[in-house]
């Protein structure tokens, strides 16, 4: 017996990726990733606020891509029920968020002290719990959206003097699936993008041509990603494209995660 024809409506595939008139707070947006996000964000249609604990940088960007500024420290809860009571008056109500917030401190575990440790855990993981809180509630009563997180692969996996970093990484994921549970059913969809090496200008001031050149190699795709890279699978998350993708963490490393990790033999390739 032969299957019956599929008649299903095809949608618009292209303005599946379109984010208009929709107001989008993007937590980290002063440098890096968090710029090139708030270019990507206002490409598909999206108003901005872009927050960032730097004044200068803040304007900066909004400047850029005509958003709006918006200074907070987003470790202070107080700081974050302001901003998202802010968000909330935007017109049609809070469209989306993405968090890029985060930085690794690389220490020895034996070395680890209790003010690096939660200076982790507040950098990383506190403050995505209180976007979860607030920004969550705020998508949630607009009648659902995204919110999108930067985690890491460190989370994922194991790397030398990332042992706070990837722990607090790893809670971030953690939080990511248990969001998305929980507000799944007032539509708001919960995901994660975890970078690899990405040549942001922390990464580059801290291991230089030399850093990146080795790294380069060591990835399938024979680069190290680029901050656009990782402001594309953000987008991809923000979007419409991905309305049926929720708690999941995307790995964007350039194959470096699934790649065999023995030196190739015979000189294969």
């Amino acid at each position: 017996m032969s299957e019956p024809l599929d008649t299903t409506p095809v949608p618009d595939y292209a303005a599946l990726h379109r984010l208009d008139g929709r107001a989008f707070v993007l937590l980290g947006a002063g440098n890096g990733i968090g710029r090139q996000t708030a270019h990507a964000l206002t490409a598909a249609g999206a108003r901005v606020l872009c927050v960032d604990l730097d004044k200068g940088r803040a304007e900066a960007v909004a400047a850029e891509t005509g958003g709006i500024a918006y200074v907070a420290d987003v470790t202070r809860r107080e700081e974050v029920r302001e901003l998202f009571a802010y968000a909330r008056r935007e017109p049609g109500g809070l469209g989306g968020v993405v968090d890029i917030v985060g930085m690794a401190r690389y220490t020895p575990l034996a070395d680890l002290d209790d003010a690096a440790w939660d200076w982790h855990f507040s950098l990383v993981l506190r403050h995505a719990w209180l976007a979860v809180q607030y920004g969550g509630e705020a998508l949630a009563d607009a009648g659902g959206g995204p919110l999108v997180f930067v985690a890491s692969v460190s989370g994922l996996t194991a790397a030398p003097l990332h042992a706070a970093y990837g722990a607090a990484k790893a809670g971030l994921i953690s939080l990511v699936r248990s969001a998305a549970v929980e507000y799944g059913p007032r539509g708001v969809r919960v995901n994660a993008v975890a970078p690899g090496v990405v040549w942001t200008p922390r990464v580059a001031g801290l291991i230089g041509e030399e850093g990146r050149a080795t790294n380069a190699r060591n990835a399938p795709l024979g680069r190290v990603a680029e901050t656009s890279d990782i402001a594309s699978a953000l987008l991809f998350l923000a979007s419409p494209l991905s309305s049926y993708v929720t708690g999941q963490t995307l790995v964007v490393d350039g194959g470096v995660g699934v790649k065999f990790p023995y030196p190739t033999i015979g000189g294969a390739r």
